[in-house]
C-alpha cells in the first residue's frame, strides 16, 4: 500500500514554513478585527489555529500516506460528489448568503466552500482522463470534447454563484493537466479562442465586473467607491519600504483595508514586513511551484505526473492573482492566498492538495 521511499524533504519543509509564517501573517492581520469585534477576533484565530495546527497537518499526513492512484481509481467519483457540493450552496437551508454571492453551506457546525473541493476534483478527472485516453488524447472526441464539456458545466455553477475568481482558477489548472496530457495545438488554439471571447462577454455583460475592470485601467476613477480596496493596498504596500513598520504595526489594517485577514491579507504582510517580507513569502511559493515541476518532470507515471501538474496549477494560480491583483498588475478578483488567508476549508484542500503532491514524490527514483 505504501511507498518505502521518503516525501520531497524541500517540498515538505517549504510548505511548514509558509503554513507556520502565514500564521503569524495572519495572527497580525486579525487585531484588525479586534479593534471592531474582539468576539470575533478571538473566534477567527482560534479557527484558524486549529484548522492549520491540527486539522491541516492531519489532512497533509493523510495526503502523503495515501497512493495517488486511488484518486484515478475514484475519479469520477470525486469529481461527481465535488460537482453535487458545489450545487447545494444554492439550497435554501444549506447555504449562506455572503458578500452578494452563494459560496457557502452550513452543514450542522461546519461551514464549507464546494468549490476549493471542485478545484482539486477537476484536475483528478483531467488527470484521470488524458492518463487513461492518452493514445487518442489528441482525437477530438477524446481531447477536446470532455475538457469543453466539463469546463461549461463548472463555469455555469460558478458564474451562478458567483464567483469568478475562482473559476479562472479551476480552468487554468484543469487547462494546464490537459496541455500537459499532450493536447493537439489547433486544440489548444480553440480553447484560447473560446476561452478570451466567453471572459469578455462575462465581463461586458457584469457592470459590477465591468467596474472593477475599469478601476484596474485607472485606480482614480472612483477613490471611495470601486477603486478603494485597490488604493488601499497600494498604499499598504508602498508604505511598508524595504524592511516594513513591524510585524503588528501596520496601519492599513485597521478599517482601510476590506478582508485584512482575507483577500488583504498580502498587503498586510507587505505593510508591516515591507519588501523583504513580501519576497520571502514570494520565494516561499517559488520553491513549493519549483518542487511541484520538479516532482512532475521526473514521475514515470503518467496519471501522477498530470496530477502533480494540476496542484502545482493551482496554487501557482491561486498566489499569483492574489498577489498580483494586491499590486495593482491583475484585477480585483476575491482569491485567497494558499496557506496565509483566512478560510477553513481553502486552508484544509490546499494542505491535502499538497499532501498528495509529497505522496507523488514517493515515486521517484532519483
Amino acid at each position: 500500500m505504501f511507498s518505502k521511499n521518503k516525501v520531497d524533504k524541500p517540498l515538505l519543509v517549504t510548505i511548514l514554513i509558509l503554513l507556520f509564517f502565514g500564521l503569524v501573517i495572519f495572527s497580525s492581520a486579525a487585531l484588525g478585527v479586534l479593534s471592531s469585534n474582539e468576539v470575533k477576533f478571538y473566534s477567527v484565530i482560534e479557527t484558524q489555529l486549529v484548522y492549520a495546527l491540527i486539522g491541516g497537518l492531519a489532512v497533509l499526513f493523510f495526503g502523503s500516506i495515501i497512493p495517488f492512484n486511488f484518486y484515478k481509481k475514484y475519479a469520477y467519483h470525486i469529481f461527481g460528489f465535488a460537482l453535487f457540493l458545489t450545487v447545494l450552496v444554492f439550497i435554501p437551508g444549506l447555504s449562506i448568503f455572503h458578500g452578494g454571492a452563494h459560496r457557502w453551506i452550513s452543514i450542522g457546525p461546519l461551514t464549507l466552500q464546494p468549490s476549493e473541493a471542485l478545484k482539486f476534483g477537476f484536475v483528478i478527472f483531467m488527470a484521470m482522463w488524458s492518463a487513461t485516453y492518452r493514445k487518442l488524447f489528441k482525437d477530438f472526441r477524446f481531447g477536446l470534447v470532455p475538457f469543453i464539456l466539463s469546463s461549461v458545466i463548472i463555469s455555469l455553477i460558478m458564474l451562478k454563484q458567483p464567483d469568478l475568481g475562482t473559476l479562472l482558477v479551476i480552468l487554468f489548472s484543469g487547462f494546464a493537466v490537459y496541455f500537459s496530457g499532450g493536447a493537439r495545438m489547433r486544440h489548444l488554439l480553440t480553447i484560447f479562442g473560446i476561452g478570451t471571447f466567453a471572459l469578455v462577454s462575462i465581463i461586458l455583460l457584469s457592470p459590477y465586473r465591468m467596474e472593477r475592470v475599469m478601476t484596474f485601467f485607472d485606480s482614480s476613477r472612483d477613490l471611495k467607491g470601486s477603486s478603494w480596496q485597490l488604493n488601499q493596498s497600494l498604499i499598504a504596500v508602498g508604505s511598508g519600504g524595504v524592511f516594513g513598520r513591524g510585524l503588528g504595526q501596520g496601519v492599513q489594517k485597521f478599517n482601510y483595508l476590506p478582508e485584512p485577514i482575507g483577500d488583504s491579507i498580502f498587503a498586510v504582510a507587505s505593510e508591516e514586513l515591507g519588501l523583504l517580507g513580501a519576497l520571502i513569502i514570494i520565494i516561499l511559493y517559488g520553491i513549493v511551484i519549483y518542487r511541484g515541476v520538479f516532482i512532475a518532470n521526473n514521475t514515470e507515471d503518467q496519471f501522477g505526473r498530470l496530477l502533480a501538474v494540476g496542484i502545482v496549477s493551482i496554487i501557482f494560480a491561486q498566489a499569483t492573482i492574489n498577489i498580483s491583483s494586491m499590486i495593482g498588475i491583475f484585477p480585483l478578483t476575491g482569491v485567497p492566498l494558499p496557506l496565509i488567508s483566512h478560510g477553513g476549508t481553502a486552508l484544509m484542500v490546499s494542505l491535502f492538495e499538497l499532501g498528495v503532491l509529497l505522496n507523488i514524490s514517493k515515486s521517484l527514483n532519483i
